[in-house]
């Protein structure tokens, strides 16, 4: 079995403490990294990165590192060796500052919409055929009926021989009546996944332009070293997955104002405490413990922080009865997730122009 790669140098104690517990669970496969990289159809030297802690993995990496160590040693982990991993990994996630990884999250996320996309096409596709072959056993069923009906006026006599295969005619009418409700359920069937079909494709578009936003930053930050400007104005972000905090952080990295991302309302509050120059705060409303709305309702009630403007972003929708509910709360704007990297940026940098004139306009007087 080859030798691992030696950790990284410049690890910070929470990525260090990954890749050591993943080290530990990999060398109980007995088996080289590349050769494990090639039976999980995966870049050996990326597998080997996140090995070494240069990069952290995704969960996804991590369960299928278990499974494969308990399928080879026929015992699986127990529940509390996982959470203490998953605990590791969470916080190795929050402290990683890489674009790169803010890439990797969503272009996992851009994969698996496609992979809805793709498979609501097909399904649409064999229910379309479905459904134009029923319409066309209900048109034959139909053309079938009248020539009898036809026969039926047409001549007495044989409208009296007809009457005695009524049977068979009442057969037909059951099997149009039958096939008529078919062709309802697939058609709603068919509108169903039309529909999936559509909300999978407006994600991937969204998730594209995430990850265009954050290549830019990553560009943009390799060419010119950051200079931190001062007495910027202040960005509170509040979301319980570090994923979405990486995003919004990447996304919002370029504009002239620093940003202060914390994982729950409570946290929010005492960030609120310590500081009182907040040009805007963007939280999230699905929380643990604390959730956005009852948070807002903690800010507006402090004098300190009652006009510090604050935009709600959910993966609830937009319907009248959330954003109404939102609006109640306290705050200024209502966005879905996955939000849109420009219409957040432009909305966040309006509320901190009006921050930086007021700021302008108070320092005159």
């Amino acid at each position: 079995m080859g030798e691992l790669r030696p950790l990284g140098q410049s690890l910070t104690p929470e990525s260090r403490a990954l890749a050591m517990a993943l080290r530990e669970v990999f060398e109980g496969m007995e088996v080289s990294v590349r050769r494990y990289a090639a039976r999980r159809v995966r870049d050996a030297g990326t597998f080997s990165r996140y090995l070494s802690g240069t990069r952290v993995p995704p969960w996804e990496v991590v369960m299928d590192l278990f499974t494969d160590v308990a399928e080879h040693r026929g015992l699986a982990a127990t529940p509390d060796a996982i959470e203490l991993v998953r605990r590791l990994h969470r916080e190795a996630v929050e402290t990683s500052t890489s674009p790169r990884h803010a890439v990797e999250v969503l272009e996992q996320q851009l994969a698996e919409a496609d992979r809805v996309s793709r498979r609501s096409t097909a399904h649409g596709d064999a229910l379309g055929d479905a459904l134009l072959d029923r319409k066309h056993r209900i048109a034959d069923l139909e053309v079938r009926l009248n020539q009898l009906e036809a026969e039926w006026n047409a001549e007495r006599e044989r409208a009296e021989r007809l009457a005695a295969a009524s049977s068979d005619v009442t057969e037909l009418l059951h099997e149009r009546d039958q096939l008529r409700h078919e062709v309802t359920r697939l058609s709603a069937r068919l509108h169903e996944v039309q529909k999936r079909r559509e909300e999978a494709e407006q994600r991937c578009d969204l998730l594209e332009r995430q990850l265009e936003a954050v290549e830019q930053v990553q560009k943009t930050a390799v060419a010119v070293p950051p200079v931190v400007p001062r007495a910027m104005p202040k960005v509170l972000i509040v979301d319980d997955q570090p994923d979405n905090l990486l995003a919004m952080t990447a996304v919002l990295s370029t504009l002239d104002q620093e940003l202060v991302a914390v994982s729950s309302g409570r946290e929010a509050l005492k960030a609120l405490l310590d500081h009182d120059d907040f040009a805007v705060i963007i939280m999230d409303v699905q929380m643990p413990d604390m959730d956005g709305y009852e948070t807002a309702a903690h800010i507006k009630r402090r004098p300190r922080t009652h006009d510090v403007p604050i935009i709600f972003l959910t993966a609830m929708g937009t319907d009248p009865e959330h954003s109404a509910r939102g609006y109640a709360a306290g705050a200024v704007d209502y966005i879905g997730k996955p939000f849109d990297p420009w219409v957040l940026r432009a909305k966040v940098a309006v509320f901190t122009g009006i921050y930086l004139e007021q700021r302008r306009l108070a320092g005159d007087q």
